[in-house]
């Protein structure tokens, strides 16, 4: 499906040309979401990426699902959109690293944290995945406008992946959808095997 140039940085495993796309909407507050980025990284990426098997033939879309009844959930996401804007070669380590420690940013340990002190958890992330030199720009982008209402810099990037998830009937995560038909058999517990067979028997390049 379509992406806009300004995220191209959310294409995370093949190239940007691949005829086939897998996009796959995750939620970094998600568990099942944390479970499908470890067989990301531990399966599609090397059948997806350079001398892998279906190298030029798929590409990998990370779909930023912003889920309102996680609280932090929409703190995180202009975080990770943040992550893609100031350094799109490290968003990939920014965003598991974020899911490895997503425990942090449940409902009941963010409780006692208000939105600032959250993004201001997120800046220590992003000084360690993104470079210390990183994080003031990230800051920046993540500073609230002068408007009461206005939103930060990321905003519009968070409208365009939420309205994008609404048109195309997205609703949870982790959701996978392979040249643009939500591929309902996929589940967060799939691994090798499962996603081999798959990729075999959808891949006609």
């Amino acid at each position: 499906m379509a992406l806009q140039p300004s995220l191209r940085p959310l294409i995370i495993a093949g190239k940007h040309d691949a005829p086939h796309t897998l996009d796959v909407f995750l939620d970094y507050v998600c568990p099942f979401s944390a479970k499908m980025v470890l067989v990301i990284d531990g399966v599609l990426k090397p059948l997806l990426g350079s001398g892998g098997k279906y190298d030029g033939k798929v590409k990998l879309i990370f779909r930023p699902q912003v889920q309102p009844w996680h609280a932090t959930s929409t703190y995180v996401h202009e975080a990770g959109l943040a992550a893609a804007r100031v350094s799109p070669e490290n968003f990939w380590k920014f965003a598991t690293t974020l899911f490895k420690r997503q425990g942090e940013y449940f409902d009941i340990p963010a409780s006692t944290m208000t939105p600032l002190q959250i993004r201001e958890k997120l800046a220590e992330l992003a000084g360690e995945t993104l470079g210390r030199d990183k994080v003031g720009a990230f800051q920046q982008l993540l500073a609230l406008k002068s408007t009461p209402n206005g939103g930060n810099g990321v905003t519009d990037d968070v409208k365009y992946t939420v309205k994008f998830a609404r048109q195309n009937g997205i609703h949870v995560s982790p959701t996978v959808v392979w040249d643009g038909v939500i591929a309902g058999e996929i589940s967060s517990s799939w691994g090798e095997k499962e996603w081999s067979e798959f990729l075999q028997q959808k891949v006609a390049v």
